[in-house]
């Protein structure tokens, strides 16, 4: 090995993202913006074959209405693609869908989740060979299983033990999208708060309960202790696809017991990749430690209780929120106001690893940061990549003929697709990332402090947040909990 490769064996190797793609069917249109562009020009054809420029005048609330939805933008976005978005919550809003409240008197059915909106429909299970607890999804025909993983602070490693990091994650990544059966790979980083469990336990190995004052004082200080910091808890869920596995679990006996079976076989591999990465999984959640994480998701002030008292809140029939109120910008659950932000521009300049620290390590805010990841097939990649690339090259073709400049941000796209393939060609996997992060706090005012908060530390780490404003139930189960839900 020379000098040079010695030096960047020890050293970070920079990366750097794809950009999020914003290009249209025709000309940077979308669909969308085409119809009501059409709409806009037949309007005007027909009112000057119609009756000339008195019709023109006439008909001019249509076509000046349809400029300014195509055209206009609202907070980054063409304010026609806003209109799929205010038409749901105010249907939401008729149908009385934004409130929920909980049935005391009418308990949930044996075998499902009292949870809000459409979770409603998800089911648990219990592998009988694990004991893990798995949430079935009927209606997207998922099977998801949770497990808890340790690692030791990657700000502390040195660079090149990051870097060999770095690199083995790659590997877990690649390994997900090898089987062409999982659905989602979500990454969830929740911050809580530290009840004293520790220190209690250290007081019961170590200290000498002798009956004198100072041990008195000393151990009903430790009970009567509240939550004196913070701690942070990962997650990761495994979503196995049970379309794309239909084959495989009908060999396996079928039913839920044979997709049981087959997401075994995707729990083992995961744990050998985990630890050949020197992550540290801590087994499969069974139904009530995930009934403890939904639980404090929506009612972060019991979350301590929780968790010195471990036998409590331990039924997912019970996990659910008493209250939910929906709001345009925001969500109130039980104990706490929740507003959810989307990462929609990763860093666009070469970053180092540690990149998302200034959110990750942000004190003083109750967060959680999920990344879900969606693998796609070597296949699939393949053809999505072709597309692109044919749209890339028929996009170039348009402006040239009607003599527009080729925009620097349409060639850095392209740059991009041609790197995945390249990618793709040398074996590696190809998954789509969404990021989001919840922010919950006790009062409005200080949810808006936070918020702002994330907002600069995102800007920190070169990342470009936005509120998902008339989504927030949505987005607030895709965030905070470990249910491998998309938006």
């Amino acid at each position: 090995m020379t000098s040079k490769q010695k030096e960047s064996a020890t050293e970070l190797v920079p990366v750097k993202f794809s950009r999020l793609t914003r290009r249209g069917i025709l000309l940077g249109l979308s669909l969308a913006q085409l119809i009501t562009l059409a709409t806009g020009v037949l309007a005007v054809v027909g009112a000057l074959y119609a009756g000339g420029g008195i019709l023109l005048v006439y008909t001019a609330p249509v076509w000046v209405l349809a400029a300014a939805l195509t055209w206009i933008p609202v907070a980054g976005r063409p304010a026609v693609e806003w209109l799929p978005v205010a038409c749901w919550w105010a249907w939401r809003s008729t149908a009385g869908q934004l409130l929920y409240r909980r049935r005391i008197v009418a308990p949930r059915p044996v075998g499902t989740l009292a949870l809000p909106g459409d979770m409603a429909r998800l089911r648990e299970y219990t592998d009988p060979d694990t004991g893990a607890g798995m949430i079935h999804d009927p209606h997207a025909a998922t099977l998801t299983v949770v497990c808890k993983v340790t690692h030791p602070a990657f700000v502390l490693l040195d660079p090149g033990e990051q870097e060999r990091r770095v690199t083995s994650w790659g590997r877990v990544l690649a390994t997900v999208c090898r089987s062409g059966r999982i659905a989602t790979l979500q990454v969830l980083e929740r911050t809580l708060p530290d009840s004293g469990t520790g220190l209690a336990e250290w007081w019961a190995s170590h200290g000498t309960a002798d009956d004198t004052w100072a041990a008195t004082t000393y151990a009903e200080l430790i009970e009567q202790a509240g939550p004196a910091g913070e701690r942070h808890a990962t997650t990761l869920s495994l979503s196995l696809d049970m379309k794309t596995a239909a084959r495989q679990i009908r060999t396996a006996g079928g039913g839920i017991r044979g997709a049981a079976a087959v997401l075994r076989q995707e729990m083992s591999t995961l744990v050998a990749a985990l630890r050949s990465a020197d992550l540290k999984p801590s087994g499969w959640l069974t139904p009530g430690q995930i009934a403890v994480i939904l639980r404090s998701a929506y009612d972060p002030a019991i979350a301590a209780t929780l968790e010195r008292h471990g036998e409590l809140g331990q039924h997912l029939a019970t996990a659910g929120p008493v209250a939910v109120n929906e709001s345009w910008a925001r969500l109130r659950t039980d104990s706490a106001q929740h507003a959810v932000l989307w990462i929609s521009e990763w860093p666009r300049s070469m970053v180092y690893p540690g990149f998302l620290s200034p959110m990750l390590l942000s004190t003083g805010i109750q967060r959680s940061f999920s990344l879900l990841c969606t693998p796609m097939r070597s296949d699939q990649a393949a053809r999505d990549i072709r597309k692109k690339k044919v749209e890339h090259i028929s996009d170039q073709a348009q402006r040239a003929k009607i003599g527009q400049i080729e925009d620097a941000t349409q060639t850095a796209e392209y740059h991009d697709v041609l790197q995945q393939e390249a990618d793709l060609t040398a074996g590696h996997g190809v998954l789509r990332f969404t990021g989001l992060i919840s922010i919950s706090a006790p009062t409005v005012e200080e949810l808006d402090a936070g918020v702002a908060a994330i907002e600069q530390a995102a800007i920190q780490a070169s990342c470009e947040t936005r509120l998902l404003v008339g989504q927030q139930a949505a987005a607030f189960t895709a965030a905070a909990l470990p249910l491998c839900r998309r938006i």
